[in-house]
């Protein structure tokens, strides 16, 4: 988080990504993502307003949304193969999802969490 509270790490071979109380250097929760081994969570990505992490899985082809709030899962979007690096746009409202062997870029609505272009 911004103020330094919680960090949020991918755990890929379990499928879930862990929440970190960073003063306390303790581990907090495990947001469970799918099926480890099918669902490998990648990168990691808080909004502006730190309100939503969003979480790319490699061969899961997905980006999930999770709300910082309470740490559960609130949407995914189907995006390329082996979605790895992931970016908003400067005001948050768009996201770009790196798409490694299918080579190319999925550009995500975050407000309506669905594909608004496929480069």
């Amino acid at each position: 988080m911004p103020d330094g509270s919680r960090a949020y790490i991918n755990a890929e071979n379990d499928g879930t990504v862990v929440v970190v109380d960073a003063v306390k250097r303790k581990m907090i929760a495990s947001i469970p993502l799918g099926k480890p081994g099918v669902i490998k969570p990648m990168a990691v990505l808080l909004s502006p307003d730190a309100t939503k992490l969003f979480v790319t899985t490699g061969r899961g082809h997905q980006v999930f949304t999770i709300d910082t709030a309470t740490n559960k899962v609130v949407g995914s979007v189907e995006v390329g193969a082996r979605p790895w690096g992931i970016a908003l746009s400067p005001d948050g409202k768009t996201l770009y999802s790196a798409n490694g062997p299918s080579n190319d870029i999925s550009v995500v609505d975050v407000a309506t969490n669905r594909i608004a272009l496929e480069r």
